[in-house]
């Protein structure tokens, strides 16, 4: 990463949350724009080509929703959606248009600036993820080999699970939708199949995760999917 300022366009039309994050995120040396309304949002993003979006999904002008599908036609840049709007079917809404992330308010500033380091840095290292070899904690993934091991002892992994860590992997820190997962392990006829997933999920922790219970890579969010984090 150089060392220009980060940009963000943040699409919120609260003036005080507005405030108050434009304040956090310029105290982190980020460069903010800032946009109340749905269209004065989508003006902005195109005219500073920010490294990441934060919306809000309640704007007066327009669903942002809809915004997330404009964005989505000539971007494929981060977008966190900081929405009041706790409704799992509203949550999956959002990011099956194309949202990389999901924060409900109330939330803490330093978990959302968590979030936001965690996207940039995959933003801005794209291909972290696409070479040969993938650790995290005492976990070795080798892509040319398909091979998963823990201190060099082989972890032997089903070919639905391979491909279900392995997208996990590719889309580290983002929120997959139940959805998004059933498509893209098990095609497009499964995406109501969602008991396949919760399935091998389980599968999957207890052969990765120290205590499967309290996951420390593979994260649920209740009633929308799930979200792989890494070292």
């Amino acid at each position: 990463m150089n060392d220009r300022k980060l940009h963000i366009v943040l699409i919120e039309d609260d003036k005080q949350i507005r405030r108050f994050l434009s304040i956090t995120l310029e105290s982190e040396g980020m460069r903010v724009y800032e946009a109340e309304t749905g269209q004065q949002g989508i003006s902005k993003v195109k005219d500073h080509e920010p490294d990441l979006v934060i919306l809000d999904l309640g704007l007066p002008d327009m669903d942002g929703v809809k915004v997330i599908e404009h964005i989505r036609v000539w971007s494929s840049l981060p977008i966190l959606v900081l929405s009041a709007r706790s409704e799992e079917p509203q949550k999956v809404r959002a990011l099956d248009a194309g949202a990389d992330d999901y924060v409900t308010k109330p939330f803490g500033s330093s978990e959302l600036l968590a979030r936001i380091r965690a996207h940039l840095r995959k933003k801005n290292n794209p291909n972290h993820l696409v070479e040969s070899r993938f650790c995290f904690g005492d976990i070795t993934v080798d892509f040319n080999l398909r091979r998963v091991t823990r201190n060099n002892n082989v972890i032997h992994l089903t070919r639905i699970e391979y491909r279900l860590l392995t997208t996990l992997i590719l889309n580290a820190g983002k929120v997959l939708t139940h959805n998004q997962l059933l498509r893209e392990v098990w095609g497009p006829g499964h995406a109501e199949r969602g008991h396949y997933l919760r399935i091998y999920m389980g599968h999957l922790r207890h052969k990765l995760e120290r205590i499967p219970a309290r996951p420390a890579y593979i994260f649920t969010e209740t009633g929308v999917g799930y979200r792989f984090v890494g070292d």
